[in-house]
């Protein structure tokens, strides 16, 4: 029989532990993943974010709906790995003004990037107009002015808040709670350090007729704590412990139906730029006549903040959208 998912919080990393896969192989001198996009910038210009995937030590924190811990090592990486990593994947990646480093876990965790590195981090991306990075709310402080006085360029840091949902949150094993995102976020607008939010769309343990209300309402919380950006994550299964919540009727990753009617939602709000994380989108899709026009216009609303319209696909009785 399958083990019911724990509500003392104290038992609910041994049980998400128990139900995780092997690690992939990577290289702690090694960027695991790097890319250029184009992202709407806070002033509506379009800019080229060089976006690099530190391999780096495993997140402490066991967050239920989390498969970023694949690409982690288990302990901390050689010194000078994480700006050997940027030095490699900027040497590869074209011409860009805003970076992000996001290190599956979080920057100022001294577990993962000790400060004593930051010089040699900032050597690198000195260049930049701003920089992007991730970390829990529960390590926002001093560490985060130090960085910051460092850099010619914006801090900017993201922080998960996954959803405004409080008995949601507290399942989710973020070990965080709404007042506690709110305070470091103030923080962070006290220090004139930017702030951009992560927002999940279907997370766990939330019933079905309650998504999209809790969707919009997380967002319309990011956004009043001084968010920048929101950034909404469709949750999608891979990291075992989803999949057994599925056994016990507990989650069932979002429909693309449902991701495109958040993301209108959430840009009808305008209150500010809204962006949905389109990686492996087309396992929330049910009709491949339709999904490649379906990703593009979420990808044009990414870069322009406008809604587009939908309009019916006689394949699969679902939306697909008008060509531009």
């Amino acid at each position: 029989m399958t083990a019911i998912y724990p509500e003392p919080a104290q038992d609910r990393d041994a049980w998400i532990l128990a139900r995780r896969g092997s690690k992939n192989s990577v290289d702690p001198m090694r960027p695991y993943a790097f890319h250029l996009e184009e992202e709407l910038s806070a002033e509506r210009e379009l800019v080229p974010v060089a976006t690099v995937f530190l391999t780096n030590r495993e997140c402490p924190w066991r967050c239920v709906m989390c498969d970023l811990w694949k690409n982690t090592l288990n302990e901390v990486g050689p010194a000078g790995a994480v700006a050997s990593q940027i030095e490699f994947a900027l040497s590869r990646l074209g011409p860009a003004r805003h970076i992000k480093l996001y290190n599956s876990g979080s920057f100022f965790d001294r577990g993962a990037i000790p400060a004593d590195e930051h010089e040699a981090i900032v050597g690198r991306i000195h260049s930049f107009e701003r920089v992007i990075v991730e970390c829990h709310p529960a390590l926002i402080g001093e560490r985060v002015l130090g960085f910051r006085d460092m850099l010619r360029g914006q801090l900017e840091v993201a922080m998960g808040l996954e959803t405004a949902h409080p008995e949601t949150l507290e399942r989710l094993n973020k070990r965080m709670t709404l007042d506690q995102f709110a305070a470091a976020a103030q923080f962070l607008r006290e220090h004139d350090v930017a702030m951009r939010a992560f927002v999940l769309i279907k997370p766990p343990f939330q019933n079905d007729d309650e998504v999209r209300t809790w969707a919009t309402r997380s967002i319309e919380f990011a956004f009043d704590c001084g968010a920048t950006a929101v950034s909404l994550i469709p949750t999608r299964f891979g990291n075992g412990a989803l999949e057994t919540l599925a056994e016990q009727g507990l989650f069932t990753p979002p429909t693309l139906e449902l991701i495109e009617t958040v993301v209108d939602d959430g840009l009808a709000l305008k209150r500010g730029r809204l962006f949905v994380d389109l990686w492996d989108l087309e396992k929330f899709s049910r009709c491949s006549n339709c999904f490649a026009p379906r990703m593009q216009r979420l990808r044009r609303m990414n870069l322009q903040q406008v809604t587009e319209v939908r309009t019916h696909c006689a394949l699969c009785a679902g939306t697909a959208v008008l060509s531009p």
